[in-house]
């Protein structure tokens, strides 16, 4: 059973570390859109797991004694793709009312071209996707914000799985405990 006291410990890092990934989805969002062409703005998406899964051994070994049991591990993980989706999505928010000026829209009508094009060849209907493409065009920017932030959360969820199964400690590592209390 957790203690209180512990919990509030795990919230308070989560948080932290919550606003530290929103950076980086900030800085990933930011590339994708405006450097389409590179890869930086993916990679930086792609690293998401790694990034948390280094903020948990941060967390584990300093704030631990370096033990953590799977479900602490989970519930810190879960907790800051939750933060970081809150603060991303008011990001986005603010992106999407002030900034965008159908930027976003442009790019996915580009891709939706693409993907339209192919559909074609193969010989297959691209009603279905001009439907999309139609819906699409008449989200508002609070609905963007939410739609990616519940997308978030789920693939947080999905893959805090993961990263608290590799990072869990019973033991501390010799020489790896920083102090603090122990799980």
């Amino acid at each position: 059973m957790i203690r209180i006291e512990d919990f509030i410990q795990l919230k308070a890092f989560a948080r932290q570390d919550g606003l530290l990934l929103s950076l980086l989805w900030t800085a990933s969002f930011a590339l994708i859109v405006y450097m389409p062409a590179s890869a930086m703005g993916n990679i930086l998406a792609i690293i998401t797991p790694l990034f948390v899964a280094w903020r948990l051994r941060i967390f584990r070994e300093y704030a631990l004694g370096g033990i953590i049991s799977m479900r602490r591990a989970y519930g810190y993980s879960a907790y800051t793709f939750v933060y970081a989706s809150l603060v991303f999505a008011i990001v986005q928010y603010l992106y999407f009312k002030f900034l965008d000026h159908g930027t976003f829209m442009q790019m996915i009508d580009s891709s939706l071209a693409t993907i339209t094009a192919i559909y074609r060849q193969a010989g297959v209907s691209t009603a279905e996707l001009t439907a999309t493409a139609d819906s699409m065009r008449t989200l508002t920017p609070i609905n963007w914000a939410f739609i990616f932030m519940m997308q978030n959360v789920c693939i947080g969820a999905m893959l805090s799985l993961p990263i608290a199964a590799v990072m869990a400690r019973r033991m501390p590592r010799s020489g790896g405990a920083h102090g603090g209390r122990q799980a």
